[in-house]
């Protein structure tokens, strides 16, 4: 049985060896991969790299899959060695009687052996002093001593016989429980062995996949293939040069502006700066040029001024998002051609749909060769306790969650593809993070990165599918999903940390309690600073004041008002705010404040898609208070 407990034990380091090793070609395969991201991307060869990447991926992620595997199986010998150590020990307490009768036995043994030799000697020395002519006194005595030893010797053959008997029933027994015990063991270190053997062989049965799928995608690489999509990715269109760009943007002028300024006046101008929706922005090598039309103004006969009413420029404009830093551009383009006067307001409109707000993954019908879109959302709160006035006291705890949000049609790619392209993503700006907790069932991670800024992670895109998959049965009416991938903490500083510093002051007499609120916007605590919107204050005054509603119970007044919209630079101020009161004086007591701030994060924390097969298509960023 001790041999046993070794087995399980050594059969344990085994699997648990494999599995380090699995890992460990696992992750050379996944820096492999990134390796062939990174070879060149000039040239016809380019697009194969993408092919050898997406393999090589997903032949780490099939080794991983057979870590997570091992992984299981350990737990589950684990439990066996447990559950085999107590069998052990109740199976030692129920054959101790065994033990009691193999030591009787032995004790026996030994006394029946010595009183055998004494009974022959004592027989030998009678004999030999009758034949000798001894007296009949001596021979008479030596008589008495072999009587005595036969007795001896036959009460010991009998107890011999009583103690052979419960021996062999004993160990009978036992010996056939010892027998039980193996043969139960050896069946289930060979249930162990195979589902060791099993996870090997679904591991090699999709490697063998992945290498066919490789080969396959090799053979459909065809040299035209290759040489056009150098010519698409390179070529300016397929259309003749000469002809005018297609895309108009007509610029609106209100206010008293000469006609000679602008009539006429037309031509091509080079974008220097443009905005993007945060769905399918793509770095372009080339200016892009656009024709600026400038609408003439009708000619002013004195009577009146040509002014636009706000319902027709509504009209105009419709929903269209203008992005300031293209407003700027215009203006600075129009001031410089028109120096006798400057626009009071400029508005853009589009002719084509330079905008459009990307609201999250398309749930459009996808085809598994496109880049499959995914968005990210970042959300972080932030809790803060400012004791007084002293800002050494303020308590400041920053936490953060990251969402992927996954569109219905891609559910659809990953259960028709067996082996999906692996979604993997670099977690940056992670030095300012305390500590971070990864989905743990739906992320993989390498803890011997040595960038303190950054964190790889990639999916076990099975799990993934698997858990799409449930949630698409749950609320097949979904256009998308939204997936928990991590928490995380933000390293604090006190009250440097909080985007709004806060003092309380309070004055109480029998008949009156002012309060003072000083707040000052902290821009250093952002890494983009962005303003504080829904700032809110609630404040319970006991007393029973007079000049607000009071609670019943409690007979305790709430001030809860939204004392400002929005806080930003220089953003410094102080609320006061007087109770008249019935019952003074007023004990001083917390004020609660809550606000929220869209576009940007406290921790500065950013994801990047890494690899081929997904895209970006939107990314929010919010911090808001806690409860």
């Amino acid at each position: 049985m001790k041999h046993g407990q070794i087995s399980s034990k050594e059969l344990t380091d085994f699997i648990r060896e494999r599995s380090t090793i699995e890992e460990a070609y696992a992750r050379s395969m996944t820096k492999l991969a990134k390796s062939a991201g990174n070879f060149s991307q000039l040239g016809t060869f380019a697009p194969v790299w993408d092919v050898f990447k997406s393999s090589t991926e997903k032949l780490a992620s099939c080794h991983m899959e057979l870590v997570r595997k091992l992984q299981e199986l350990i737990k589950e010998v684990q439990k066996y060695v447990e559950e085999q150590a107590k069998a052990h020990k109740k199976t030692k307490e129920e054959v101790a009687s065994t033990l009691e009768a193999v030591q009787n036995i032995q004790t026996i043994s030994q006394a029946l052996q010595k009183s055998k030799e004494i009974y022959n000697a004592k027989t030998v020395e009678q004999e030999r002093l009758r034949k000798e002519g001894a007296t009949q006194r001596d021979v008479d005595k030596a008589g008495v001593k072999a009587k005595k030893a036969t007795e001896t010797y036959k009460a010991y053959v009998e107890k011999y016989a009583t103690a052979k008997s419960e021996f062999e029933q004993k160990m009978a027994e036992t010996a056939q429980k010892f027998q039980d015990i193996e043969e139960s063991h050896i069946l289930h270190m060979k249930e162990i062995i195979q589902s060791y053997s099993q996870s090997v062989d679904e591991t090699h049965i999709q490697i063998g996949e992945l290498h066919s799928e490789f080969v396959r995608n090799i053979e459909n690489t065809s040299v035209e293939s290759l040489i056009q999509k150098l010519a698409e990715s390179k070529g300016t269109g397929k259309e003749r040069p000469g002809k005018p760009p297609q895309t108009f943007m007509s610029v609106f002028v209100l206010g008293p502006v000469p006609v000679p300024a602008l009539w006429g006046w037309e031509g091509c101008i080079e974008r220097e700066n443009s905005f993007y929706s945060s769905s399918d922005s793509e770095d372009e090598e080339e200016p892009r040029k656009f024709h600026v039309e400038i609408k003439p103004v009708e000619p002013n006969n004195g009577t009146h001024q040509n002014r636009a009413t706000i319902d027709e420029l509504k009209a105009s404009i419709g929903n269209i998002i203008l992005s300031p830093s293209t407003l700027v551009w215009l203006c600075d383009i129009l001031n410089s051609k028109t120096p006798k006067h400057r626009p009071v307001a400029v508005l853009l409109c589009c002719a084509t749909s330079l905008l459009w707000t990307s609201r999250g993954p398309s749930p459009v019908t996808l085809a598994s060769q496109d880049a499959l879109p995914i968005a990210v959302a970042f959300t972080e709160s932030v809790n803060a306790y400012f004791k007084g006035a002293d800002p050494t006291k303020c308590i400041v705890k920053i936490t953060g969650d990251m969402t992927l949000s996954f569109p219905m049609g891609i559910i659809k790619v990953f259960t028709t593809n067996p082996s999906p392209a692996v979604l993997t993503f670099k977690l940056k700006n992670t030095s300012r993070l305390e500590q971070i907790l990864p989905n743990q069932q739906l992320l993989y991670s390498d803890p011997s990165q040595s960038d303190s800024n950054s964190k790889d992670f990639w999916f076990n895109m099975q799990a993934l599918t698997s858990y799409l998959r449930k949630a698409s049965d749950q609320n097949p009416s979904a256009s998308y999903f939204n997936v928990d991938i991590l928490k995380y903490q933000v390293l604090s500083d006190g009250i440097h940390s909080t985007p709004l510093n806060l003092a309380v002051y309070w004055k109480s007499t029998a008949s009156t309690t002012d309060l003072r609120v000083d707040y000052r916007y902290n821009p250093d605590s952002m890494v983009s600073p962005g303003p504080l919107s829904n700032v809110q204050i609630l404040v319970p005054v006991d007393g029973e004041s007079k000049n607000v509603d009071v609670e019943e119970e409690s007979r305790t007044s709430r001030w809860n008002l939204t004392v400002f919209v929005c806080v930003g630079p220089p953003g410094a101020g102080s609320l006061r705010a007087k109770f008249e009161l019935s019952d003074g004086p007023s004990n001083p007591s917390t004020l609660a404040v809550q606000f929220m701030s869209e576009g940007s994060t406290l921790s500065g924390v950013d994801m990047e898609l890494q690899g081929t097969g997904y895209r970006l298509s939107l990314s929010k960023k919010r911090f808001a208070t806690g409860m």
